[in-house]
């Protein structure tokens, strides 16, 4: 394994590049004629856009606008493979393109930019991963979605948090070892619901790990009457303190479930826009972060999804069959390699087979 300083320089690097990257502001005439823009290109271009919860407002109306789905990583790609346009917008990080290829390797798959990654996915390098699963051959090994195509084809299974402890009691009801990454912080919550050891690679979300239980409690003083919701990407004491913990769509599922009007959510600010609209008549706070400064430590909004804006879902649009430059979808278009693809394809299908026995029961 890299040692965790040299992972978290990486990870600082990648963080401030997305920074110095960020779409400019937009006036509402600009909003507008960019919307205007987007709906006209995706009818020409056969194409259909789909984003993440943790985008901005601004990409996930469009997204809505024009018929695509606003949703986790998984249900994107999902979405994507059944629709008959044969070029998929992707508005989120790397790795949510490359999965969405993968369910779909005959789609064309664009995103906003391919800049756009994921600490979980800097923090998991293939080369170190690989090496550390093979000292332990042994282990069955279960990889969190927020991974890079190579990781996965790695993977026995891939999971997403809202399924990641029902994998795990499946596997060691079949006396399975388990090796668990990247994020340690999940690692740790499905180990305290299950009780079962996992070997664990030690990844962090950046947004996630910058929570802080004291903070969020300080806050509870003032809204004594809010749940606490918590993503379980967050750290162990925050966790702790937490009305209700889920992934981003158990989240939204909680809001609008629970008697609470109020509520101080910990994850993503991105996702406020949905869970406004699903719980209209509900107060969202966002929990406090321990970092300081105009950085997503101190504003809970990753930076990389920041990076998706109006602007750049135009250029990826205009990039289909351009004369403009040759190079020009090589700056949107997500290729993995066709051996990749199909051996990440399966332990994502040992998910999706896994998920839907589980809900037909």
């Amino acid at each position: 394994m890299l040692a965790a300083a040299t992972l978290k320089d990486r990870i600082m690097i990648q963080e401030h590049f997305a920074h110095e990257h960020l779409p400019s502001e937009l006036n509402q005439a600009e909003i507008d004629a960019y919307k205007a823009r987007i709906k006209i290109l995706l009818k020409e271009k056969d194409a259909c856009l789909v984003a993440h919860y943790y985008t901005d407002a601004v990409v996930q109306e469009i997204t809505e606008e024009t018929g695509g789905c606003i949703s986790d990583s998984l249900e994107m790609a999902r979405f994507g493979s059944v629709r008959p346009e044969q070029t998929l917008i992707v508005a989120g990080v790397k790795f949510m393109g490359e999965t969405s290829k993968i369910l779909s390797p005959e789609k064309r798959i664009l995103m906003p930019t391919l800049e756009a990654t994921c600490s979980l996915d800097i923090g998991c390098p293939i080369d170190q991963f690989s090496a550390f699963c093979d000292q332990h051959p042994d282990h069955v090994v279960v990889v969190y979605a927020n991974t890079s195509a190579a990781v996965k084809a790695r993977a026995d299974w891939v999971v997403t948090s809202s399924i990641a402890v029902a994998v795990v009691k499946h596997l060691e009801e079949q006396n399975k070892k388990i090796i668990w990454a990247p994020d340690r912080h999940l690692g740790n919550y499905v180990q305290q619901q299950t009780g079962i050891e996992m070997l664990m690679w030690h990844g962090s979300c950046i947004v996630h790990e910058e929570f802080q239980a004291k903070g969020i409690l300080e806050l509870h003083k003032i809204f004594p009457e809010a749940a606490i919701l918590v993503h379980p990407e967050s750290p162990a004491s925050v966790i702790a303190i937490a009305d209700a913990v889920g992934s981003t769509t158990q989240i939204i599922d909680a809001a609008v479930r629970m008697d609470n009007q109020k509520f101080i959510v910990a994850t993503d600010r991105g996702i406020f826009y949905k869970m406004q609209q699903a719980a209209p008549g509900k107060e969202f706070i966002a929990a406090p972060t321990g970092g300081s400064g105009a950085t997503c430590r101190s504003c809970a909004h990753c930076p990389w999804m920041a990076m998706n804006g109006l602007q750049n879902i135009v250029d990826s649009l205009q990039a289909i069959d351009s004369d403009v430059s040759c190079d020009q979808p090589a700056l949107h278009e997500v290729f993995v390699e066709a051996k990749l693809m199909e051996q990440a394809r399966v332990p994502l299908q040992r998910m999706l087979d896994f998920s839907k026995a589980q809900h037909s029961h």
